[in-house]
């Protein structure tokens, strides 16, 4: 018997587009995960880190959408924080939002 371990999820932009979400191929995974590396270094910027999480998106779409994963700019215009996070964690398992940075914040204080 097969047991199923990462089933798929979807996710809904602004727009009413709905994208199904599995984690990345390990082609796309590498280039995302050096991407999102880069988050280390700029953490105490908003904007730089939001454009760091949108570029690892995008990434992600090339493997969602190809065509969404064109224009970074109409992708941002599409799409709200909970639906990044959302994409982050299951292309990536890479836990983002309100709960995970209380919790660090908790033990870093």
């Amino acid at each position: 018997m097969t047991k199923v371990v990462n089933e798929k999820q979807t996710a809904t932009l602004m727009d009413g587009t709905e994208i199904e979400l599995k984690p990345l191929n390990i082609f796309l995974l590498r280039k995302f995960m050096k991407n999102f590396e880069k988050i280390q270094k700029v953490a105490e910027d908003n904007d730089k880190s939001m454009t760091i999480l949108m570029e690892c998106v995008q990434i992600a779409f090339e493997q969602y959408n190809p065509k969404l994963s064109e224009d970074l700019s109409a992708l941002e215009k599409n799409i709200d924080l909970p639906t990044v996070y959302k994409i982050i964690d299951v292309a990536s398992g890479i836990k983002l939002g309100e709960d995970n940075l209380l919790g660090f914040a908790n033990v870093n204080a």
